[in-house]
């Protein structure tokens, strides 16, 4: 059955904004819109509840950025959603200030945006979304979803219409196409790191286990691991690609990298110029936290402290060329070091896969919009400043997307400290007036020649139906 229309609006009638995922993106964005009341809004997501990277809320692991980050506060301090007042509904907001916690745990962050999942009406979890379309008759875009049940079987199929869509379906594990053959081994525990903790004690009950990818999740892993292993039978490798265990860009003026004033000045390079400057910006984004990299030679150290070394292979700038099983119980890894120009291989009980996460293609859902997208000269889809999909002028509507257009928008994209604002943008886009005043500076440093150029007026966007308002 599909979900019931909010009071006083017609079953059929369009949406303003239909939202396809319900990530921090979309929360944010959906907790931004709930108090403006001339705008209909609605969002589905395919699970069950709200979730946020389930598999690493591991024990003492931080958020990387402050606690202010939170869903609404840069964009609007006195929204009712904010993090301070999650504490406050908690009676934890003393605990919290005397605890002096700038950056809080991520199972904290994750049960904080939960407590604003469970309180706006425009969410509809269980929905899957299965096609957008654009219909020129109507003016309208067509949703097509699938309602599921409580084991996410097929049990009702929906069709709304909206205005405009926003997709906000975030990201997936990346598994490059050498350790692929390990995903496909039965009886040896290969799991990517988004998926840790369902697997965590069969991998601390393993033999030797390697992690593979030191990224910030490589690191919490690879220390996790590390204290709940026996001292002097530790029997760890890890490795990657990467040059050193390098910490991540956190400087001050570093960090201004994930300003506003930053992502105009990307999206206004030349395409070319935005590919070379993004490849040259990994360390802003895929380090490890200084703290975390603190903590795992402190544990190694403290190994030592009674002769000998903990059994553990820390080892930069490795790729794995090819993996296969062992009988059925163990795989191999085929190492290559470049700079050595050396080989080897590495029998394993069992690997973590720290590989990271890519952008979901847009295609999956939006095939129907494809013959109206237009696209650069490597046919990613064109992403205008406010975040929305460059269509064909034939389409009235806009289609926004949230952490997809790293390529046009920069490393700040899926940064969460960016998310209120983006969804700032959006919503004054949307409405076509500033609905959410943004401040015209957010960096000291000047990115370029020019000066920071102020933040252009939203652009006029048609009336919205108003709702009839249930006060009286």
């Amino acid at each position: 059955m599909n979900p019931a229309p909010p009071p006083h609006r017609q079953p059929d009638a369009p949406h303003d904004l239909v939202g396809i995922g319900i990530g921090p993106a979309n929360l944010s964005l959906a907790a931004l819109a709930q108090p403006l009341r001339d705008l209909d809004t609605v969002f589905y997501d395919q699970n069950p509840a709200f979730a946020w990277h389930p598999g690493l809320l591991i024990e003492g692991a931080t958020v990387q950025v402050p606690f202010l980050a939170d869903l609404v506060t840069l964009a609007d301090p006195t929204s009712p959603w904010s993090f301070l007042n999650y504490l406050r509904s908690r009676e934890r907001l003393f605990p919290f200030y005397f605890a002096e916690r700038f950056h809080i745990q991520r199972a904290e962050y994750d049960a904080y945006c939960r407590w604003v999942a469970e309180s706006l009406p425009a969410l509809h979890f269980g929905h899957q979304v299965d096609a957008v379309r654009w219909n020129p008759e109507r003016d309208l875009f067509e949703v097509d979803f699938t309602q599921l049940d409580a084991e996410g079987e097929a049990e009702a199929l929906g069709r709304t219409y909206t205005r405009n869509v926003v997709l906000g379906i975030g990201t997936e594990p990346y598994v490059p196409d050498p350790l692929k053959p390990l995903t496909e081994a039965p009886g040896v525990p290969v799991v990517h790191a988004a998926d840790y903790l369902d697997h965590r004690a069969a991998l601390l009950a393993a033999g030797h286990v390697t992690v593979v990818g030191i990224g910030q999740s490589g690191a919490e892993i690879f220390l996790d691991l590390l204290r709940n292993r026996p001292a002097g039978r530790e029997k760890l490798h890890w490795l990657g690609r990467t040059e050193a265990f390098a910490p991540m860009e956190y400087s001050k003026l570093g960090l201004e990298h994930f300003t506003p004033d930053h992502t105009r000045y990307f999206h206004a390079l030349p395409e070319s110029a935005r590919d070379r400057l993004l490849a040259g910006q990994w360390q802003l984004h895929k380090g490890i936290d200084a703290g975390t990299v603190a903590a795992i030679h402190d544990e190694l150290y403290r190994r030592t402290m009674h002769g000998g070394w903990p059994d553990a292979v820390l080892t930069p700038g490795v790729r794995v060329r090819t993996a296969g099983r062992i009988a059925t119980t163990q795989v191999e890894l085929h190492l290559e070091h470049a700079r050595q120009d050396s080989r080897s291989r590495l029998t394993t009980d069992a690997v973590v896969l720290a590989t990271g996460y890519r952008e979901r293609p847009l295609d999956r859902v939006l095939a129907g919009l494809d013959p109206y997208m237009r696209r650069d000269s490597q046919e990613r889809p064109r992403v205008d400043e406010d975040h929305r999909l460059v269509l064909d002028p034939s389409v009235s509507g806009s289609v926004y997307v949230q952490n997809a257009e790293t390529h046009t928008h920069g490393v700040g994209t899926p940064d969460l400290g960016l998310l209120a604002w983006r969804g700032a943008i959006i919503l004054n886009s949307l409405t076509g007036r500033e609905t959410y005043g943004l401040p015209r500076r957010t960096a000291f440093t000047t990115f370029g020649l020019t000066q920071p150029r102020p933040v252009p007026p939203p652009r006029q966007a048609p009336a919205l139906t108003p709702l009839v308002d249930d006060r009286r």
